[in-house]
């Protein structure tokens, strides 16, 4: 298997649109976000919940997969510096000019919340750009403060990139991993093993070290997204995995559903403010991993049983697009959903509107930048051959 793997392609650019519209819905549902609309409530948020448990872990599977492709082609010094090249511009610039004015927003609804912006209040926004980049805001309130300068929503970028250089010495023995956990995702264990490791990563560490997205603390996360990021380097090639998911996937999806369904009922019935005995959020968490492994089965299964020879032009286009879109989605979201509710237009004008200004400003965004020779590696692109027509 040493073809573009158009299955994968269709996972990543379906995982990062998933992605696009999760945080789109994040604007209108009760948790806790950089700016809310007026209509924030917990109607969506069942739904919401269809792709949180999976979605990232996805993505890190994904990516360690599309990783091995690229790794088999060069070597260690050109493939560390090919990956370099390719995730440092897109971080440094979302962290000093795309990342920015979410802060922005995010301090002046806080602001606003306090009473608005009141004469006492604007001198924390005067030089907001000098006091982001030199971490001198101070913006503070009784849950913490706002740490910056900050990756946000790039937090995916900065793990990846860490992910890849720990890689690195690991290359040869992660080569043989398909041999070595044939037997452990044999049978029913193909189900089973993973779910445990992410069960017990899940029940033993989020108590301790939570979900942060600072990498400097973050020890849960780290523990289940690189393990899942080995995972997908292991099994890029092992073509006997992608049957097996071909082969459960409408048993998969069908746990998936049965356990989202559960964890609703969960959160449905889960009396406000009264914190669930330990043993509860142990089973509780544990389905939610269940969930989390078999929507990614399923994922793989489909799409390898109808994706895998589905290229054309939208997929080619689509495939580069993609993490442009991520690159700048959420700046897009932040600023339009602020302005648009203080529009106080009806949920049913705005919601679209939110949904379609992102989309526009997403194309905007990579049409320029893929046809500015400058501009292509600061948004995640290859630069340009000299032959390539502009």
């Amino acid at each position: 298997m040493t073809d573009r793997r158009y299955d994968l392609d269709w996972l990543r650019i379906i995982a990062f649109g998933l992605l696009i519209l999760y945080h789109c819905g994040m604007f209108y549902v009760t948790w806790g976000w950089h700016v809310k609309s007026r209509f924030a409530s917990d109607a969506i948020e069942p739904l919401m919940m269809l792709t949180s448990p999976w979605r990232l872990t996805l993505l890190f599977l994904v990516s360690g997969a599309a990783t091995r492709f690229m790794a088999d082609k060069m070597n260690a010094w050109k493939f560390t510096a090919s990956r370099m090249g390719r995730l440092w511009p897109p971080l440094l610039l979302a962290v000093f000019v795309i990342v920015p004015p979410q802060a922005y927003y995010e301090i002046v609804e806080a602001l606003q919340e306090a009473n608005g912006l009141a004469s006492g209040h604007t001198s924390w926004l005067d030089n907001f750009y000098v006091k982001y980049v030199t971490a001198s805001g101070d913006w503070c309130d009784a849950d913490g403060c706002l740490p910056t300068p900050t990756y946000n929503h790039m937090w995916f970028v900065a793990y990846l990139i860490l992910y890849t250089l720990a890689l690195i010495p690991l290359l040869p023995p992660l080569r043989r991993i398909p041999k070595a956990v044939s037997v452990l995702i044999a049978g029913p264990f193909f189900i089973l093993t993973p779910w445990l490791v992410m069960a017990t990563l899940r029940v033993t560490l989020l108590p301790v070290f939570g979900e942060s997205h600072d990498f400097r603390e973050d020890w849960y996360l780290h523990a289940l997204y690189f393990s899942v990021f080995l995972f997908g380097f292991g099994i890029a090639k092992y073509q006997p995995f992608f049957d097996r998911c071909v082969q459960l996937r409408w048993i998969a999806l069908a746990i998936a559903l049965i356990s989202w369904a559960a964890l609703n009922v969960y959160f449905s019935t889960l009396p406000e403010g009264v914190d669930p005995p330990g043993w509860l959020r142990a089973i509780m968490g544990s389905v939610r991993e269940l969930d989390a492994w078999c929507a990614i089965v399923a994922a793989i299964g489909f799409a390898h049983r109808h994706l895998k020879n589905a290229d054309g032009p939208v997929r080619q286009l689509l495939t580069q697009a993609i993490f442009p879109f991520y690159l700048i989605h959420q700046t897009i979201i932040v600023v339009a959903g602020h302005h648009l509710d203080e529009m106080q237009m009806p949920l049913v004008v705005e919601a679209p509107l939110l949904v379609g200004a992102t989309l526009l400003g997403c194309w905007l965004f990579f049409d320029l930048g893929r046809r500015v020779p400058f501009l292509r590696v600061w948004i995640g692109l290859p630069r340009r051959a000299r032959s390539d027509p502009a």
